[in-house]
């Protein structure tokens, strides 16, 4: 067993190999990288959610049949011309149909090898699209766009089963900016309640689905301090990255801490609901999810500029 001195050297040689690294430097990773997505080399296995199905895709449910697919977009907009990613060209863009309530969401589906720590970074940023309104729909002072009203709400979430005896569980994190009304929250909120699965609506378990991640939209809870106003920026068109670390831990079947820039919230003591209920053929499912929803007649964007996830195991 590697001495202590010899276990410091070697992670000094770790951070000094990170810190010389211009794509991993912007990210503080636990020790052992799982990916890292940089969207200028592709889509990187994100995918469109789709619900399950026996082959007939008329049996998908409605909730999961058309959540839209991931884009690679350079960001171009009307008035500025290509925008482009943080670092590079390319961004990963998730877009709603402008349909109220429609919510895009994007998927990457892995499984683990240790149950533990495991750590998403990513640089984001958010916008409603730009909409040319009659006088009298929202006034404009030069700095606060009436469009950022237009923004619903983004998540971050994951699926892990740990087999047919095992839990299986979602943690997930959701920024409201506005909430189903139109009004201002601009706050973190966390489920109390399982998603509905094909498997319990089939089975007569589940009634109408209102919101794709808890059994009832009413089960979302603030998580404390987890108001939270981020950049905008006046026009919809302009785009301001934002960095956001949310840990979480499989061994505890928990959320750890959300960093979002400079605030960090400590999320241990969140609940996390699991099905009670087993689920086969899902051993050691590990799966990170991202999704943009829509509030109003207004297609709402996600950007991700990239995606680490480290662990410790």
């Amino acid at each position: 067993m590697p001495s202590a001195s010899e276990q410091a050297t070697s992670e000094q040689l770790r951070v000094a190999a990170l810190r010389a690294n211009p794509r991993l430097s912007r990210f503080n990773p636990l020790p052992r990288i799982l990916f890292a997505d940089d969207f200028d080399e592709g889509i990187n296995g994100w995918c469109e959610l789709i619900g399950n199905h026996d082959g007939n895709l008329d049996n998908v449910r409605s909730v999961v049949s058309d959540m839209r697919p991931p884009q690679l977009s350079n960001c171009t907009f009307f008035d500025t011309g290509t925008h482009g990613s943080m670092s590079g060209t390319y961004a990963l863009k998730l877009a709603t149909r402008p349909k109220p309530g429609h919510m895009a969401q994007a998927i990457k589906r892995l499984t683990f090898q240790k149950r533990g720590l495991v750590q998403f970074e990513t640089y984001f940023t958010y916008k409603a699209e730009q909409t040319f309104r009659p006088v009298g729909c929202g006034e404009w002072d030069g700095n606060v766009d009436p469009s950022e009203a237009d923004f619903g709400d983004f998540t971050f979430s994951n699926d892990v089963c740990e087999g047919e005896h095992g839990a299986r569980y979602h943690c997930a994190l959701r920024y409201v900016n506005t909430d189903s009304s139109g009004q201002l929250r601009q706050s973190w909120m966390y489920k109390t309640s399982v998603q509905k699965s094909t498997k319990m609506q089939r089975a007569g378990l589940s009634g109408p689905v209102l919101d794709h991640h808890v059994l009832d939209p009413r089960d979302w809870r603030e998580v404390p301090g987890g108001r939270m106003p981020l950049c905008y920026n006046e026009v919809p068109t302009k785009l301001n990255w934002h960095y956001l670390r949310w840990r979480f831990d499989t061994r505890l079947r928990r959320n750890v801490e959300l960093q979002l820039n400079q605030t960090t919230l400590t999320l241990m003591e969140l609940d996390v609901p699991r099905y009670d209920h087993p689920y086969r053929s899902l051993d050691n499912l590990l799966n990170f999810c991202v999704d943009v929803r829509t509030h109003k007649s207004v297609r709402n964007f996600l950007y991700l500029d990239s995606v680490l996830v480290s662990v410790d195991w």
